[in-house]
């Protein structure tokens, strides 16, 4: 049976994913932690975080299903597929920057590392989709 190689736009989208599952475990906002104030951490399942973790599992699968599917091509490893859950995961994390607008402090690097480790694997996988659009179309 032959098997056609994954390829570097592939390869990209799977690193990019796992970074992105990776970021939805870690803390997406956190406040307080001072001498009177408890920490309040929240991850991405606490709110449209959970958008980019759907992506990360829905971008693994988009690349496994045609090794599953056997010789057959498929017709959803193409690059649309691919835009669709990376704009996916955009959406999901712009709402959650947007829903805390008012207050960015627990934003920042230091106190939300999550929330941009999955920014940083969502450009992993913006990249991808950007190569498999690249790539020859398959005869």
């Amino acid at each position: 049976m032959h098997r056609r190689p994954i390829g570097r736009g592939r390869t990209l989208g799977i690193v990019g994913a796992i970074v992105m599952l990776v970021g939805c475990v870690l803390p997406w906002y956190a406040v307080g932690g001072g001498s009177d104030l408890p920490l309040r951490q929240l991850n991405a399942f606490s709110g449209s975080g959970i958008i980019v973790f759907i992506a990360a599992l829905a971008t693994l699968a988009v690349v496994a299903f045609p090794y599953a599917a056997g010789d057959r091509p498929v017709g959803i490893d193409r690059w649309p597929a691919y835009l669709f859950v990376t704009l996916a995961a955009w959406i999901g994390i712009a709402n959650w920057i947007l829903s805390f607008l008012g207050d960015t402090a627990g934003l920042f690097p230091d106190r939300a590392p999550g929330l941009w480790v999955a920014v940083a694997g969502t450009v992993a996988l913006s990249r991808a989709a950007y190569d498999i659009a690249q790539e020859p179309a398959a005869r």
